[in-house]
């Protein structure tokens, strides 16, 4: 059976663990040939075992020449998904200069960069879906403990509501994917750091309603049909999937 991205052609940021890693490995089991990017390349070894469908390419998404040279290399790209970022964890009284900073450039200049690369292309072709992943934790709703994050992701909403408005008669859409808390090495991380961390791992889960943590691939069902011909008339979209956590 044809895969539902048979003959696209992907660049998925983010892509060494994650979110991120559950995208490139969804895209290509519906046969889409993807480059998957992340600053660590080592984290990507396993992607071009699991799916010949898969490169994986060594960038740093704030590198905004790398960025624009990856994409040339890529050659077509029919869908481009910005899943690279960072989670800054504090209020604002915690935040440095370089922690607002560094939030900002992972989290919303790298897709400046991608977005502004790619973006020719698809509108010469005149057809491109751009899947930008922010977060609940945005222009949706606050979270403790998120300050610089959440203005960081919902500055990403925004851009995506722009770049969407710009290109809507081009063919190209551009949409959100604003997961709720997620289950991940990233997550796993934040946990073990904690001086708790079995009453952080019980503070996360209850944020949502529905009792558990999201799953990466619950995440990648989602960029699966912003990606497809399925969500071919939506554009602009917020897609929450968080597990009732902003009802």
């Amino acid at each position: 059976m044809v895969g539902r991205l048979a003959g696209k052609h992907a660049f998925v940021t983010g892509a060494g663990q994650g979110i991120g890693h559950a995208i490139a490995l969804a895209f290509a089991e519906e046969d889409a040939e993807v480059v998957a990017a992340s600053r660590t390349a080592e984290k990507m070894q396993d992607l071009p075992e699991r799916s010949s469908l898969i490169t994986p390419v060594g960038l740093d998404v704030t590198d905004g020449p790398a960025v624009a040279r990856a994409i040339a290399d890529a050659g077509r790209i029919d869908i481009l998904v910005n899943c690279a970022g960072w989670v800054h964890n504090g209020t604002l009284l915690d935040c440095s200069e370089e922690d607002w900073s560094r939030s900002f450039d992972q989290n919303v200049t790298s897709c400046f960069h991608t977005i502004r690369a790619a973006l020719p292309g698809m509108i010469e072709r005149g057809s491109g879906s751009i899947i930008n992943v922010a977060s609940v934790a945005s222009s949706i709703t606050g979270v403790p403990n998120r300050a610089a994050y959440g203005a960081s992701k919902a500055a990403v909403i925004g851009l995506t509501k722009a770049v969407a408005r710009d290109v809507i008669r081009t063919g190209v859409r551009v949409n959100a994917l604003c997961p709720g808390t997620t289950h991940s090495p990233s997550l796993e991380a934040r946990i073990a750091a904690t001086d708790d961390p079995e009453a952080t791992r019980r503070t996360f889960t209850e944020r949502q309603p529905m009792g558990r943590l999201g799953t990466v691939e619950e995440m990648a069902a989602a960029a699966l049909y912003l990606a497809g011909d399925e969500s071919a008339f939506t554009t602009g979209a917020v897609m929450v999937v968080d597990g009732g956590q902003t009802l």
